[in-house]
């Protein structure tokens, strides 16, 4: 293309990459913000071609495969930064193509006060890989009971909601011969109940290589000496986090969960909204259930900190104090991995 040099391996210094899955558009510069690159490679070129440029520094959206080319490229000697769509959306020109979005990540990429991606290594992708094949095992199992206990309402038979209690009720249901269940019918809830006993067996087994990988974990062990922090939170948290000290401040990292408010201020007035949900939903979860089990004994204890959130409780309502303990066991959980701690109860 126009202003493509030959030799641009000694003359890139930024580069900008539009992943995608086949074709990949390049945009570098040089030292004086030159554009000496601008072309299209498809997925077997690109790796060789990064490799034989010299060290420069390499953008990419965070995105579907982003951490492996970051691992890829770093492997060459590269400095890599990812960073989230929404935050190269201001770069991109006029109408929106390969070329305009890899020129926008160039940009975007060379800005001092950008906000990075923290590249996730091979251990920590494996880790949130059984995170969500667990949590989507979890949703298949409830959408399960919740259509046997809708098949079972239209034959006038009625069980509570939640899980354990189809479980309970199906076996019974099964061996009563005068509710009037067709053998039809009593073949599928069979069927139904066998598959579910299935999905229990997986999400254990998942589980268990959970726990096997938080006790070769420290930080797992010290995350799970939180209150309201146990496994799922604490393997969770060090898939998500990696390194920490990315984060300057437990507020930092609570921000970074969407556990803080929302602002909306103007004219030096502040004004704060609810919490801005932004990053890991499943993580954010995670921490605001493990709140809503410590709130929910705090009135039988009388140290420090569940007074606090009996306080919080009795002023606020309930789930705001549920929020509240999981934006506090996040700042917890920056300083004991910050300072390799566990945690001490305060008198």
């Amino acid at each position: 293309m126009a202003n493509d040099h030959t030799n641009t391996d000694n003359v890139v210094k930024v580069l900008g990459i539009d992943l995608a899955k086949q074709s990949f558009h390049l945009y570098g510069v040089d030292v004086a913000g030159q554009r000496v690159i601008n072309k299209t490679l498809s997925r077997k070129q690109l790796a060789a071609f990064v490799a034989n440029l010299p060290p420069c520094l390499i953008g990419l959206e965070a995105c579907g495969g982003a951490h492996h080319w970051a691992r890829r490229f770093s492997a060459f000697g590269h400095t890599v930064r990812m960073m989230a769509p929404q935050f190269v959306k201001p770069y991109v020109k006029s109408n929106k193509n390969d070329a305009v979005d890899a020129e926008a990540i160039c940009e975007a990429v060379q800005r001092p006060n950008m906000r990075f991606v923290p590249t996730k290594g091979i251990e920590q992708q494996d880790i949130q890989s059984l995170h969500r094949v667990r949590s989507q095992l979890v949703s298949r199992r409830t959408a399960q009971a919740n259509q046997v206990r809708g098949l079972l309402l239209e034959y006038g038979l009625v069980i509570p909601k939640g899980i354990h209690h189809v479980r309970k009720a199906l076996p019974a249901l099964l061996e009563d011969s005068e509710n009037a269940l067709s053998a039809l019918f009593r073949e599928l809830l069979n069927e139904l109940y066998d598959e579910m006993g299935y999905l229990d067996q997986r999400i254990a087994t998942l589980e268990r290589k959970l726990a096997a990988i938080s006790a070769q974990h420290e930080d797992c062990q010290r995350l799970m000496t939180i209150p309201g922090v146990g496994l799922l939170t604490a393997t969770a948290l060090l898939a998500a986090i990696g390194d920490i000290s990315v984060f300057k401040s437990g507020r930092e990292l609570a921000a970074w969960l969407g556990l803080v408010p929302r602002q909306h201020s103007t004219g030096g007035k502040p004004t704060l909204l609810g919490i801005s949900k932004r990053g890991d939903a499943y993580l954010r979860t995670l921490l605001i259930h493990g709140g809503r089990s410590v709130s929910r004994v705090a009135h039988k204890h009388e140290d420090k900190h569940h007074l606090w959130i009996s306080d919080i409780k009795r002023r606020r309502g309930e789930n705001i104090s549920n929020v509240a303990v999981a934006n506090k066991n996040a700042r917890i959980a920056w300083a004991l991995l910050t300072k390799k701690e566990n945690y001490r109860a305060a008198a």
